[in-house]
Parts: C-alpha cells; sequence; structure tokens
C-alpha cells in the first residue's frame, strides 16, 4: 500500500503544479503567446533549415579536410 500512496502524492504534486501554472509566474507569458501565422511558420522553417544546412556543410568540410590531411602525410 505504501508505493501507491506514494504515487497518489506525487501525482496530486504534478496536478497542483500544472493547475497553477497559467496563474503564477508563467502567465505573462502564456498570455502575450499566440498561434503563429503561416508566414511567420515558413520564415521560421527557411531560417532553421538554412542554419542545420550550413552547421552539416562546416562540420562535413572539416571532416574532409582532415581526411585530406590524415592521407597526404599517411597518418
Amino acid at each position: 500500500m505504501r508505493i501507491v500512496e506514494e504515487s497518489d502524492r506525487v501525482q496530486k504534486s504534478i496536478e497542483r503544479w500544472i493547475s497553477g501554472f497559467g496563474r503564477g509566474k508563467y502567465s505573462r507569458i502564456l498570455k502575450m503567446a499566440k498561434k503563429p501565422t503561416a508566414d511567420e511558420y515558413s520564415k521560421v522553417l527557411m531560417i532553421t533549415g538554412i542554419g542545420i544546412i550550413i552547421i552539416g556543410g562546416l562540420g562535413f568540410a572539416i571532416y574532409y579536410f582532415f581526411t585530406v590531411i590524415r592521407n597526404f602525410f599517411g597518418i
């Protein structure tokens, strides 16, 4: 029975935290938050995609550079 009581206590604690989420220090952020428009979403998606491509290309260039250096010196 001890584990049942403990899990009930934890569940009630989580429920209290979630129910007070919109009234505490996060309420201002939740009130200001809004669903992005299609234009905003597409811009964020495009910028994120460009960033992923740049970082991936940079990682590949570094990998390729060190592979060529290693083969050149026969390491």
